[in-house]
């Protein structure tokens, strides 16, 4: 199979394996400035880490998450990892829900770092139905896969594993706080400072420490 997708890591046969998704007009080795992977190295976790490009064109035609999971994700499961789990910063938070929602087991936890809520078109018409425990999508809603990500997150399964976090200044924050509230409690994590490197690098500190993926 031809692949389509650039992705930067390592395997070290670690049990764990998170992806991690970019943001719009970010590459997966912004993570790796950032101090993403050096972050996991110094603290010696049992993590494979891997940040995956995706072309805003592949993302708008709908090729983008399919090719993740026949390229990267489902392949992941035949190599020895006993979970994968599936993150991003932004837009690449806001991907990867969709894809947990649209492709139930292609992940075993979401790590998402300042997940955009997707566009005012689709918060303003949950917003308008009552907010998202009183929204029931129609036929034509459920045809966008950011309606079918918030209609995941009215009952995500139980049990999933889960952090959100984002910063206390961030332009999205009530959008990034319903998506945590989906929750339970302890999956929430809010710092100060905005929708920038320097929340989001606290943020991934924050996740490391929890021990999120060993639970």
């Amino acid at each position: 199979m031809r692949r389509t997708l650039n992705a930067i890591g390592q395997r070290s046969g670690a049990p764990i394996l998170l992806v991690l998704l970019p943001g719009a007009c970010m590459t997966a080795n912004d993570f790796v400035t950032a101090g993403f992977f050096e972050a996991v190295a110094q603290r010696r976790l049992p993590l494979d880490l891997l940040a995956v490009d995706l072309d805003l064109a592949a993302i708008s035609g709908g090729t983008a998450l399919p090719a993740l999971q026949t390229e990267i994700l489902a392949p992941a499961r035949t190599e020895g990892y006993r979970k994968v789990w599936l993150g991003g910063i932004s837009l690449g938070g806001l991907l990867a829900l969709c894809h947990v929602a649209d492709t139930p087991g292609a992940a075993d936890g979401l790590c998402l770092i300042a997940p955009y809520p997707g566009s005012r078109l689709t918060t303003n018409a949950i917003a308008s139905s009552g907010g998202l425990a009183g929204w029931t999508p129609d036929a034509r809603q459920l045809g966008d896969p950011e309606f079918r990500m918030w209609r995941w997150l009215q009952e995500p399964p139980a049990g999933f594993p889960a952090f959100v976090g984002w910063g206390s200044g961030d332009r999205f924050a009530s959008g990034m706080q319903q998506i945590a509230a989906c929750f339970p409690p302890q999956t929430a994590c809010c710092v100060p400072g905005g929708h920038d490197w320097l929340a989001w690098r606290t943020l991934w500190d924050h996740f490391l420490d929890r021990g999120t993926l060993a639970d």
